[in-house]
């Protein structure tokens, strides 16, 4: 009990991902102009999305909510790293430490579960067209994207309770740049065996049973547009879902290396790299590639902005 309350009480150092050397330097602006970019990208897709009536479908609506979560996702890591370097501010309550691993695996996992939904809305608009509109219904959204957040939530709370528990007597300086599961538990004074077999788990559960669902339904995508007579309609299909597995394989595949992987394949220089791909440059890259091959998207750009020169010029 003695060592729980010395490390709820002193928190943790977090480790700065930059130096004070030119390169660094560099390579901190360009992560805060990613940001920046990804924080604007998405907030423009959802702004699009609620303003264009033409975009008010199931696809869209999915796609709306992943720029939601791609908001406060790369949120909740990006500004404490940007203040750890500009006025260094690395240290980080037991309670904040807690609070943004919550909030990371909660929002990481929602989008995981969220991009296999996003398969399914693929799957039946191109397989069942006919049944399209019963089988993605508004209310079937709606429940699809709170089956989302629900299991993010329910993923988060029990990870984050189960490596709190943990007493922490040792070190507090975390060589991450946040407070991630991996990170947290080689501070443990304790035998986290047990715990990193049920990591491995619910890694299962929340990225490889997705990336199931979404392989499966998207060969059952690629029969089905082979079939196709018509060429227009295959090159449509094919632009819309290459862009959705574009964005699965960014995001999935560094995920999978950090939770999948065991901890002797781990540095923590590997970590910071893959871990800014995954929290900084995904979300940044998701409303480009999604707006960039879809002319619907394109379209309703074109048309926010014809109409906000027409305002600008009256």
């Amino acid at each position: 009990i003695r060592t729980w309350n010395r490390s709820s009480s002193t928190g943790f150092v977090l480790t700065s991902l930059f130096n004070e050397s030119q390169m660094h330097v560099f390579l901190f602006s360009m992560v805060v102009v990613i940001y920046t970019l990804a924080m604007a990208g998405n907030a423009a897709m959802v702004l699009l999305i609620w303003a264009d009536t033409r975009l008010h479908t199931p696809m869209y609506l999915l796609l709306s909510q992943l720029s939601f979560l791609d908001i406060f996702f790369t949120s909740v890591t990006v500004p404490k790293m940007i203040a750890g370097f500009l006025f260094g501010w690395i240290s980080i309550s037991f309670g904040g430490c807690g609070a943004q691993m919550f909030f990371f695996m909660f929002l990481g996992a929602a989008e995981c579960i969220l991009l296999a939904l996003m398969a399914y809305d693929r799957y039946v608009a191109i397989c069942n067209p006919l049944r399209y509109a019963v089988l993605m219904s508004r209310r079937t959204c709606l429940l699809l994207v709170a089956a989302s957040w629900l299991g993010g939530s329910l993923n988060a709370s029990i990870q984050t309770a189960l490596t709190l528990q943990f007493p922490y007597c040792g070190s507090r300086k975390i060589a991450h740049f946040f407070c991630e599961v991996p990170s947290l538990l080689r501070l443990a004074c304790a035998d986290t065996a047990a715990y990193e077999r049920v990591l491995f788990v619910t890694g299962v559960v929340v990225l490889l049973v997705p990336i199931a669902f979404i392989t499966t339904s998207y060969a059952l995508i690629l029969t089905a547009v082979l079939r196709m007579h018509s060429a227009e309609g295959r090159k449509k299909a094919l632009a819309t879902c290459s862009s959705h597995l574009a964005v699965v394989n960014l995001f999935y595949g560094p995920l999978v290396y950090t939770y999948m992987l065991p901890a002797s394949y781990h540095s923590p220089g590997q970590d910071d790299v893959v871990s800014v791909f995954y929290t900084v440059l995904t979300p940044m890259l998701n409303p480009v590639i999604y707006s960039l091959r879809n002319k619907e998207v394109t379209g309703a750009m074109k048309t926010v902005i014809g109409k906000c020169g027409v305002g600008r010029t009256v």
